[in-house]
């Protein structure tokens, strides 16, 4: 059966590729190097999905694989989660337009890790089983603990596979003169494959060869920009400053107000440590130890590949900005300045052709397209085990449900979650997604990491506390985006904001914590006294592992 759906696929890719070379988009010449590694990684991966289906048999394989990856396995895989298309293309095309402003965005998402690594990895893995929900409803009562978690992990899936999927369409119709649907259609197709088949041990390795071949050539595109300078750091920011003038130098450019960069740094710093996808990853391994090697090796990568993003950024302005052969001529006549084909989110993409040529050209574009998949088969499968752990084994069926079940629906909400990404990809393909990434990152923020976080360190945490706190977190999050500029005033073209800020995450953050803290500390209940005394008993489990599963008394 799994050999069969492998053939389809890839007779079903041969149609599409036949078809990028019929009807391929008239502004971008026909990449065949991209187009061939491109059909080399998928059957690759394919073929990782087919090893790794044969050894899924139970809902521990398919959730956590085993609980047998490594601590360095897994911190390459987090890093190959985290390392998203918004990272590689995004963050460089911000540092193409606005200069050094655009390191706030690679601080911001590397400054989260030490939040996870000293706080959150280790009782993590100890009290956890296969989502953080296990861990924040430990002592509190499942049903409405369980519900509100899952409610938060699935909205945060959802919004971040839509910034994935349009990225993608876009991606791919630009590169491989596919059509915006059948690009996304085809993304849906393998990431549901992927996860429906090889369950976290075919995302983990398809996550690790990712990073490995992003974090190569993003290596090389910096080595390679540096090289015409020398290795000079002076040399490479005067030419940029010659070009487009010493501004790009100064903050300000993103953020010009403390408020909201204050704000940006909250949703960033602790939005990462809500992440469900991220935080699943910590179930992968054996034990709490190398649940921190995993943090540990992530943090190293990631934080090295955000360095290269800047000097990626720079290397654009300097080989891409104003070279007529990356230039939309339409739009340059129209506005008067140097607008690149595709947009700014091209300006990494064109600087791989300005210094390896079309071979590196397709390289590249076919690492982009594995990062998209990459994080998509993660982010899914983090929703289908929000839905059938958390919600169908644990609140509709109470437990009274044995693993294949459960694996069973986890694989039919993977094939729902597929086919809603397919339809919302399509359907925001002309939409502004950088709201949708804001207001993943915010939900996160401000639904899953104060209950998560304050379930494991205070113990006067109450049931009544942490639904209401995190509900008003959501709905605080979700509104003040809607009534922010991005969405009030460029979406839905109103003369002004109700909101000031474009970004929520201050407000929403500090409406949980505080609900949180007040309906806990009025909570004089009975149930609430036998959650406070429960607190040590799991404060023992979590700092020592005694009785996580896996794991010893270290």
């Amino acid at each position: 059966m799994n050999r069969i759906l492998t053939f389809l696929i890839l007779g079903f890719i041969a149609v599409f590729a036949s078809d990028a070379i019929t009807g391929q988009v008239q502004k971008q010449d026909l990449n065949v190097s991209a187009i061939v590694m491109f059909l080399i990684f998928v059957a690759g991966t394919l073929g990782i999905t087919y090893w790794a289906a044969k050894r899924t048999k139970s809902a521990k394989d398919f959730y956590t694989a085993g609980g047998g990856i490594t601590g360095f396995q897994n911190g390459m895989a987090i890093a190959g989660d985290y390392m998203s298309a918004a990272s590689f293309l995004g963050i460089s095309g911000l540092v193409y337009m606005k200069g050094y402003d655009g390191l706030i965005y690679s601080i911001g998402f590397l400054v989260g890790w030490p939040i996870i690594l000293f706080m959150i990895a280790e009782p993590l893995r100890n009290l956890g089983k296969y989502t953080f929900a296990d861990v924040a409803s430990y002592r509190l009562k499942q049903t409405p603990i369980r519900t509100l978690a899952a409610s938060g992990s699935i909205a945060t899936v959802v919004l971040y596979l839509i910034a994935q999927m349009v990225g993608s369409g876009k991606l791919i119709q630009l590169l491989f003169g596919l059509s915006y649907e059948m690009a996304v259609i085809l993304v849906g197709i393998l990431m549901i494959l992927y996860v429906v088949f090889g369950g976290m041990l075919a995302t983990t390795w398809v996550q690790i060869i990712k990073a490995f071949l992003l974090l190569s050539g993003a290596s090389f595109m910096a080595i390679a920009v540096m090289a015409h300078y020398d290795f000079s750091f002076g040399a490479l920011f005067s030419h940029a400053t010659e070009l487009k003038g010493i501004e790009i130098m100064s903050p300000g450019g993103l953020v010009s107000d403390p408020i909201s960069a204050i704000s940006l740094a909250v949703a960033l710093m602790f939005g990462t440590a809500g992440l469900p996808h991220i935080l699943m990853r910590f179930f992968t391994v054996s034990d709490a130890k190398e649940a921190r090697k995993s943090v540990f090796y992530a943090t190293g990568f990631i934080g090295y590949f955000y360095i290269l993003t800047f000097i990626i950024g720079f290397g654009a302005i300097v080989m891409v900005f104003k070279n007529p052969q990356y230039l939309d001529v339409v739009k340059d006549a129209a506005s008067g300045g140097s607008p690149i084909l595709g947009g700014s989110n091209m300006a990494a993409i064109h600087l791989s052709h300005a210094v390896g040529g079309d071979f590196f050209l397709g390289f590249i574009s076919a690492v982009a397209f594995a990062t998209i998949l990459a994080v998509v088969s993660g982010l899914t499968l983090a929703g289908a085990s929000a839905i059938s752990h958390d919600l169908y084994a644990s609140v509709f069926r109470k437990g009274r449900v044995d693993s294949m079940t459960e694996m069973r629906v986890s694989k039919i909400a993977t094939v729902a979650l597929g086919v809603v990404a397919i339809f919302m990809g399509i359907a925001f393909e002309n939409q502004n997604i950088a709201f949708v990434v804001g207001l993943a990152f915010a939900i996160a923020a401000s639904a899953n990491f104060p209950i998560l976080v304050l379930s494991m360190y205070w113990r006067k945490l109450t049931t009544r506390g942490a639904v209401i706190g995190g509900t008003l977190g959501l709905a605080s999050a979700v509104i003040l985006v809607i009534l922010s500029p991005v969405v009030w005033v460029d979406i839905m073209h109103n003369a002004q904001a109700i909101f000031p800020y474009k970004y929520p995450a201050l407000f929403s953050v500090s409406v949980a914590f505080i609900a949180t803290w007040f309906f806990s500390v009025t909570d004089k209940s009975q149930d609430a006294k036998d959650e406070q005394e429960r607190f040590d008993a799991q404060f023992i489990r979590a700092q020592t592992g005694i009785g996580a599963e896996g794991a010893s008394s270290h």
